[in-house]
């Protein structure tokens, strides 16, 4: 861009040296013209700058959702998740394994269809797993469609 603001320079020294002046209509144009030209390269030179800083912003935003999304990737990969699949549409549904140690009541719900996969409050009988297990109640269940 400096090249441009460099050629017009060289254009405004070219009509003082011809001895270019306003009084004839010629003269008059070509200095408008130059004028015109100098406050468009000038333009063009703010066009430029703006748009390295904005270059440069973008950089920074770019690094700064970088280093988030390694922090957010690595927080959710450290977490033990927990995946079921709902009984109405069969989509799997995944959540902190430590919601079912949480002594609050608890739903979770499909995100998919809205309906509910998991019940803290749930009381599941297990009478007999097979293997000669005592019968035990317990409090929390994933629901019986699963």
């Amino acid at each position: 861009m400096g090249n441009i603001k460099e050629r017009v320079a060289y254009l405004q020294g070219l009509t003082q040296g011809l001895n270019v002046n306003e009084r004839s209509a010629e003269g008059k144009l070509l200095i408008n013209i130059i004028d015109v030209l100098d406050d468009m390269a000038e333009e063009f030179n703010n066009i430029q700058m703006v748009q390295e800083d904005l270059e440069t912003y973008v950089e920074s935003m770019d690094d700064d959702l970088t280093d988030l999304e390694e922090e957010v990737y690595e927080d959710i990969a450290s977490e033990e998740l927990v995946e079921v699949q709902c009984p109405s549409c069969h989509e799997t549904v995944s959540f902190e394994s430590s919601l079912l140690e949480s002594d609050d009541d608890l739903e979770v719900s499909c995100p998919h269809c809205g309906d509910i996969v998991y019940d803290s409050t749930l009381e599941i009988e297990v009478s007999d797993m097979g293997n000669g297990q005592v019968n035990s109640d317990f409090r929390y269940g994933i629901h019986p469609g699963i």
